[in-house]
Formats: C-alpha cells, structure tokens, sequence
C-alpha cells in the first residue's frame, strides 16, 4: 500500500549525497546552540508569559514553563538520536518516512510547512510593527503600512524576508554569523530586563501562587467560555470552562509551549553540522537549557513586579505592560528593541528550516524534484529558499496572518508526536544501526511513549476552533498527496523519480 511504503536509512543518506542536491557541512555545537536559542527567543519571551500568567495560571504559570520546557525536552531527546544517527536534512518528515510510511510522513512534512511558514510570516508582520515602534521612540513617525491604491502593504516584514532570503542565499555559514550577532545582542537585553524587573519584585504578588480555579471573566484577556473557545478536551469532556487553578497551570502549558517552537528547526539542519553525531545534541540540549533558564526568569519577574489580575485586564498583556505599571516606562523602551532584535533572528532561523524541509520532500519526489536542486558552488537550495521568500513576504506584507498564530503550536506537537513514536519503532526494526557513537534516548521505549503522550495532552488543550482548522488542513495536505506526490514518489517509481 502506497501509504505505508517506508524508505532505508542508505536511501537516506544516499539522497543526502546526491550530486546537485548536496548541502554544505559548515555548521559547529555553538551554531546549533545559537540556532535554537534564536528562533525561541523572540516575542514570545516578551509576552505569551505575560498573557498566560494573566489568563490562565497567575504566578503559577512559572509551572506552565517547566512542564513546556520537559516535554519540549523529551521530544528533543528523541529528535537528538535521529539527527544523530541519521543525519540528513527533513527533521521530522525524514523520521517519520523511515519508520511509518510515506503518507504521515507527507502529513507530517505538510504541517511542519504549516508550522513554519505561519511563525515566518506572524513574526515577520509583528518585526515591521515593533520597527516603527523602535522609529517611534527615537522621534521619527514612521508608518508600518503604506498604501499602493486600494491595496495596504506593510513594508517591514518585506524587508526583513528580503534580507535574510539573500543572506541565506548566500550561505548558511554567513547568515548563522549574523544571526550570533543579534542573538547575543538579545540575549544581552532579556537578561537587562531581568535584573530590573528583580529590582521592581514584591513578593506579596505571588500569593496566591496558585489561584483558585473559577468561571472565565470576561475581558480583553480572558479565555473563551463557549464551545469554540475553550480546550478540546473541556469541550470533549463537557467540563465546565474555568481560569485558573491547576486545570489554567495546564492550559497555560499549552500556551507557552509556543515559546518554545523552533528546536525542531534545528533537526533540519543537520545536514549542515559537522561532526552531527557529536555536536548536535550538546547543541540542541544546551540551546534549550539556555532558553528554559532565560523564560524562567523572566517569568519570575514579571509575576513579581504586579499582581496578575492586573496582567489580565490588559488588552494585549506583556512584559512591557508590567514596566509602565510599576512606572518605568523607559524599560518599556529597551524591551521594544529587544523584540525587534529578537524577532530578526527568528524570521532567518524558520525561513531556512522552511526551505530544507521543502528539500527534504523534493528530493523524494512528493514536490517537483526540478525545485529541489543547491547551488553549485554555495551548496545551498537557491530556488526553494526565493520561494520561502516570497509566500512568507507575500502572506506577511498583505494579508491578515493573525489567524495563523493558533496553529503554528498544534502542527509542532504533532511533529512532536510522530518523532516520539518513532524512536521505539526504528530501534525495533533496525536492531543493526551502530548507535555505539550516537546520542541514545534513555529508558527508551518509556520516555519516548511518554513525551507523545505529553505532547498529544498539550494538543488537546488547544481550542476546539484550533483543532478544526487543523482538520481542515490535514484534509488539504491527503487531496495533494493523492493528486501528486503518491504517483510522483521516488518510492512509487513515478515521473520524477529519477
């Protein structure tokens, strides 16, 4: 059956090799750190923390972090020993072709696009707001959008895509030298930001540290009270919607496991790490211990500076917000340009992700293979990286990507899921793989069980609304795989298979 045909680890690493379709090895254990901590370090850490503490967990919502950050940190266990073991380019549609067949395997590729095509593009827009915000305070009024007749264009984030697309071009040893720059210049400000919002701490602000669970207020920041609002499992479960409590703490986690996206971006490059069977696990693992020590913190702080009811009568709460209500309104400032400055590396970090899982689908024939070719000379896919460039500068300069931001978490954890799953099942098959010198998952098959579990949990308590969109979605990717890529598979000996 077409939908469970599964290629070989040699085919694999076979395609990696292929002539005019080769990526460049230049990529060390600080690039990779500087990888991950880039593409999670963005707005995130300057205002989903503040949103799930005002909305969903209170002070407790520092639980939410830890309980996103341990299964961010199962799931990257098991992205390490395939990345490790099988290191070609694909992340998560490359696993799960090797081990469950190419139809989830299509699934799977078509919503890491999803994940980060959306990101791309969300971010992008909110790079050209915080920019004239950043133009704003230096006294210059410059507007995010101009206006080509009838139509709005926002210049930022066409500016931004732009950049990064040529500096990608480029080489990816160029871009990750640009991208340290401005990670450590964010890095730099986030930690500022917190030893001035310690400065700022009551501790009378964290009790109650675990509010007690009542109905949803409505507000500007409260969570949904009708059926498309509230979790799925709520909904499923005909459980009555409530804010706060241990149940908020959960739905929380399911929040900022978006600031935690973007670990799985640095699986699709490990085609281009030296020494991948060493240096990509220490660089996925100290990336995210780095960021989960960083989110903390901040978390800390903001939840100590002001109450979190006060968080919660925000429209659009942050960390921002907690700065002008304790009255420095000059911190405020720096935040905006640490923002932009975090946002920056995050839009280079998933344009590139973006292309190499488009690589990674060409290559096996389920999208024309004739986009799928590197340049000559820079060993970089020159074609695939314009057209990133162009979808994601066109969706975030025109269009209205505000309801992409639910389902950039959903299409992750269901990467998360499969990647778990897959683990047990190719140790099971390939008994064989020398992993003597690779990264190993431990109490394997227990851990990667449980971080699917984990991770189908936090999906679960996404809203109902999300997971229909998601649906919707899913049916798009099987009427494109059955249109094309099932008869052009390489493995199904199609049209493009040479």
């Amino acid at each position: 059956m077409q939908w469970l045909r599964t290629k070989t680890i040699e085919q694999a690493v076979a395609d990696s090799d292929e002539p005019g379709r080769q990526l460049k090895r230049s990529l060390g254990v600080f690039d990779l750190m500087i990888l991950g901590v880039a593409v999670a370090v963005g707005a995130g850490i300057f205002s989903v923390g503040a949103r799930a503490a005002g909305s969903f967990a209170g002070p407790a919502v520092i639980f939410s972090f830890v309980l996103a950050a341990m299964t961010c940190a199962l799931a990257m266990m098991c992205y390490a020993e395939f990345a490790s073991s099988i290191p070609v380019t694909g992340s998560a549609y490359t696993y799960t072709y090797l081990t469950m067949g190419e139809g989830l395997a299509w699934i799977i590729g078509w919503n890491l696009l999803l994940e980060m095509v959306a990101a791309a593009a969300v971010v992008a827009k909110y790079w050209g707001i915080y920019l004239s915000t950043v133009f704003s305070l230096g006294g210059w009024e410059v507007p995010s959008t101009v206006y080509l007749g009838p139509v709005a264009m926002d210049w930022g984030p066409l500016l931004i895509v732009g950049v990064f697309t040529a500096l990608l071009i480029v080489g990816t040893q160029v871009s990750a030298r640009v991208n340290s720059v401005f990670t450590l210049i964010k890095v730099a400000i986030t930690l500022f930001v917190i030893a001035v919002g310690f400065s700022y701490m009551d501790t009378a602000n964290f009790s109650p540290f675990v509010p007690p669970s009542q109905p949803p207020i409505a507000g500007p920041g409260s969570i949904g009270a009708d059926a498309w609002g509230q979790p799925l499992l709520s909904w499923l479960t005909g459980a009555v919607p409530s804010q706060y409590g241990w149940t908020g703490v959960l739905s929380g986690a399911a929040l900022v496991f978006f600031a935690f996206i973007g670990f799985d971006v640095v699986a699709t490059s490990a085609e281009e790490v030296r020494d991948p069977q060493r240096n990509l696990p220490r660089g996925i693992f100290g990336g995210l211990a780095l960021v989960t020590l960083l989110y903390i913190l901040v978390t800390l702080a903001l939840t100590g500076m002001v109450p979190y009811t006060e968080l919660a009568k925000a429209e659009h709460p942050s960390l921002s917000t907690a700065f002008v209500l304790v009255g420095a309104e000059w911190a405020a400032q720096v935040i905006a340009v640490g923002v932009l400055a975090g946002l920056t590396t995050v839009v280079m970090v998933l344009l590139m992700g973006t292309s190499r899982v488009l690589l990674a689908l060409c290559r096996d024939g389920l999208l024309p293979r004739a986009w799928g070719t590197t340049s000559a000379k820079r060993k970089t896919p020159v074609r695939l990286q314009l057209l990133c460039g162009a979808v994601v500068a066109f969706l975030a300069g025109f269009t209205n990507v505000g309801l992409l931001e639910e389902m950039i978490n959903i299409g992750t954890l269901s990467a998360f899921v499969m990647v778990s799953l897959a683990v047990p099942l190719l140790r099971r098959r390939r008994p064989d793989l020398e992993r003597a010198q690779h990264y190993r998952v431990p109490f394997a098959p227990v851990l990667p069980w449980l971080s699917a579990a984990l991770c189908f949990y936090l999906m679960l308590n996404l809203t109902t609304l999300t997971w229909v969109r998601f649906v919707v979605w899913l049916a798009l990717g099987v009427v494109v795989y059955l249109a094309y890529g099932a008869r052009h598979s390489r493995l199904a000996g199609g049209r493009d298979s040479t």
